[in-house]
């Protein structure tokens, strides 16, 4: 009896250690002089000050490593809040200090790749993404979504299947929704093959190299235009 039942109960518990969200204390500070932490970003507020109604970019370390402000040059101003290997429950555990402080108008999001590197799976991934859009709809009500959907890369192949899973999910709710956006950075970083194209990357094969960023830049930049553009009066009177 016991040999059956112990299996099944490491089974269970594999299983909902595998849904459980990492520590986010982990991001609030460190030493590491490579990285971002939220103690860095309430360090820069206390120095600088942000004018409301602007584009927040918020995300993993591929938001971290895109330099936004020569990509985007608009204003109201652009504003990355990047966190390298954040879940979108760290992002969601940090809303206040990250997001609503800025009252940001548009709010580019990506985050996803690490949550099924950390064994989530797709349907949490969404659950997660349903509380971070209701935080913004109930702390800043105007505000756009945009979902950059999670990446194909080399040193993530195997696990593109929940991946692609993941976006499909993500997508069908945002396609409900005309506060949201949905940006298919992903397909185009595949090759005929259906595989990713290896010069998108840097040498880790994960995080994007120059031409990976002018391929996202260049495919998001219209959307955003497209948003300020049919705001142009409200978005200054916040």
């Amino acid at each position: 009896m016991i040999k059956i039942v112990l299996p099944v109960f490491l089974m269970f518990a594999s299983y909902l250690q595998s849904q459980i969200d990492p520590n986010p204390y982990r991001f609030y500070v460190s030493n590491d002089g490579d990285e971002l932490y939220i103690k860095d970003f309430q360090d820069w507020d206390k120095k600088n000050t942000f004018k409301k109604n602007g584009i927040l970019f918020v995300g993993s370390s591929s938001i971290r490593k895109w330099n936004t402000s020569d990509y985007f040059n608009y204003k109201p101003s652009v504003i990355n809040r990047g966190f390298g290997g954040s879940h979108i429950s760290d992002i969601n555990y940090y809303f206040n200090t990250i997001i609503l402080a800025y009252k940001p108008k548009i709010i580019v999001l990506y985050a996803g790749d690490n949550d099924i590197a950390g064994n989530k799976k797709p349907v949490q991934v969404l659950e997660d993404y349903l509380e971070f859009v209701g935080l913004v709809q109930k702390n800043i009500k105007q505000a756009k979504v945009i979902y950059i959907p999670i990446k194909p890369s080399p040193a993530r192949w195997s696990l593109w299947g929940d991946m692609a899973e993941t976006n499909k999910l993500i997508k069908k709710y945002i396609d409900k929704d005309d506060m949201q956006i949905y940006i298919d950075t992903a397909t185009p970083m595949l090759n005929t093959w259906g595989k990713p194209k290896g010069d998108l990357f840097v040498s880790d094969s994960l995080h994007l190299s120059k031409k990976g960023y002018d391929l996202w830049s260049g495919i998001l930049k219209p959307a955003l235009d497209s948003l300020l553009h049919s705001e142009r009066f409200k978005i200054f009177a916040w």
